[in-house]
């Protein structure tokens, strides 16, 4: 078969695809790559319940079986025609259990040629670590991973992972052994976590929420707030925030019916189970926050593979400067940008912390994705891509402050209402942060026609000049740069800065 021209894929890479298969559901995603930050070509999931019944009966029931059978099939057709590489199966909780796990296994090996990995307890808790630190820059806290059969607990401290714990407590297992009782369920929840030394051991920290259920009830707390974001991926919540949802999803009286509509009808009936199984695990805990997490035991599996050298990239930093080389009219540029704003920023007062440092350097790699559009739409498109992308290592504050650091870039430092759903989730310090990178992007970008090779022999000093505050100091070479519309941007930032700035051209 011809492989097609499109320059959209990165090159040097093939696809892999893991299917995963779960106590709830069974998904196929098809990865653009084994890499730091891979990208997601292809995403199905079928929700198949193969924890049902296992409670009572110790089997998986066969119309879940075949249900999972006949997906699976599906799973290898389009993994195949996806051109994977390589496909990785998993499998947790109902697999491993069920007196017909074994069976089951035994035919899925025969559908999609590949040996299913069983997952045991503690190493679905390893791997769910391992997502958290791969989608995280310097985790701190405890992960809970909540599937259809088990709830996956372990502490994570940066790279380091702790040994965690399997409890019998996943959505479809507490409903049926509760016969659909939330108060007989919290009774099931507490005898088991009463003696989950992990989650005492997290007080003050990080709660990261996993697991299809509690993504669920974030998108409800979302609805309830209209939040102006839809990603799961490091959205964050207070403690007391997530006891009020969690509440409110076991007994609504604030949500309105039209809020449901947004999850699945073969989500909902777990809802408040797995809204109980977290009110007793922070409950225990005490976090600061909780954050949910996209990534689990998949993206843990693959991110296990990569070798120490690769796990070490930041997953931000590593995913902006892909889509500089897909986007951008010069990577080399981009890259050339972020270190010049590094030794530009301290000139204005500014001691950035690392976080900072990491989100600046990303809305510079990101900084002309946007090119291609109408001079009157970049903004806004880079605006939208920036938000929207499936970012990693990053929180929403910082995915605001990076898109709307390039919407300044194109728009100019003032505010309207493209900004302010965003400015409002981000910080007062990183809104700031944000109109002075634009500012400074403006001025490099009209310097350098967008290209590399100038922007990074400007330099800025203290002026001597006692009507200028700084001055931005350009060697001889680059005398015919010199232009009103480039001194007109230079001020714009000065009237941002409350500085006197102007240019100091070599002669």
């Amino acid at each position: 078969m011809v492989e097609s021209e499109a320059q959209g894929r990165l090159p040097g890479i093939r696809p892999v695809s893991v299917v995963d298969i779960g106590s709830n559901s069974i998904r196929l995603v098809v990865y653009e790559g084994l890499s730091r930050a891979p990208a997601v070509l292809f995403n199905e999931k079928v929700m198949c319940g193969l924890g049902k019944g296992i409670d009572a009966t110790g089997r998986m029931e066969e119309e879940s079986v075949q249900r999972a059978l006949k997906a699976l099939h599906r799973f290898r057709a389009l993994s195949d025609q996806a051109r994977a590489t390589q496909t990785y199966v998993l499998a947790t909780a109902a697999a491993r259990e069920a007196s017909n796990g074994a069976a089951f296994i035994e035919k899925a090996e025969a559908i999609l040629d590949q040996r299913v990995r069983i997952l045991s307890g503690e190493e679905e808790a390893y791997y769910s670590a391992m997502g958290v630190v791969s989608g995280y820059h310097d985790p701190d806290g405890v992960v809970g991973d909540l599937g259809g059969g088990s709830l996956e607990l372990v502490d994570v401290e940066g790279r380091r992972i702790g040994n965690g714990i399997t409890l019998p407590l996943g959505g479809i297992r507490l409903f049926e052994h509760s016969n659909g009782s939330l108060s007989r369920a919290r009774t099931w929840v507490r005898k088991f976590m009463k003696g989950a030394d992990v989650l005492r051991r997290g007080t003050g920290r990080t709660f990261y929420a996993v697991g299809g259920t509690w993504r669920s009830i974030a998108k409800l707390q979302m609805e309830a707030r209209d939040y102006p974001l839809h990603m799961m991926q490091g959205y964050e919540i207070s403690y007391d925030e997530a006891m009020a949802i969690l509440a409110e999803v076991i007994e609504p009286r604030i949500l309105k019916p039209s809020a449901f509509a947004t999850i699945s009808k073969s989500r909902r009936s777990l809802l408040p189970f797995g809204a109980v199984t977290m009110q007793e695990a922070i409950s225990i805990m005490k976090p600061e926050r909780i954050s949910f997490s996209a990534l689990g035991v998949r993206e843990g599996y693959l991110y296990s593979l990569l070798s120490d050298q690769e796990r070490l990239q930041d997953p931000l930093l590593t995913a902006a400067d892909e889509i500089a080389i897909l986007r951008a009219r010069s990577p080399e540029h981009a890259r050339e940008l972020a270190e010049w704003t590094g030794r530009m920023v301290p000139h204005f007062g500014i001691v950035e912390t690392e976080e900072e440092s990491r989100y600046r350097q990303a809305a510079c790699l990101l900084a002309d994705i946007s090119w291609r559009a109408h001079p009157d739409y970049r903004g806004l498109q880079a605006l939208n891509i920036i938000a929207h992308s499936a970012f990693t290592g990053i929180t929403h504050a910082g995915r605001a402050y990076i898109a709307l650091a390039n919407y300044y870039r194109f728009e100019g430092l003032n505010d309207d209402g493209a900004t302010s759903p965003l400015a409002g989730i981000t910080t007062p310090r990183l809104l700031e942060l944000a109109k002075l990178l634009g500012g400074l992007l403006r001025v490099a970008y009209q310097f350098s026609a967008s290209m590399p090779g100038v922007a990074r022999h400007l330099t800025l000093r203290p002026s001597t000049r006692p009507d200028v505050d700084l001055e931005f100091v350009v060697p001889a070479a680059y005398l015919d740069f010199e232009g009103e519309r480039l001194d007109g941007r230079l001020q714009q930032l000065g009237r941002l800065t409350g500085k006197k700035l102007a240019f100091h051209f070599e002669r």
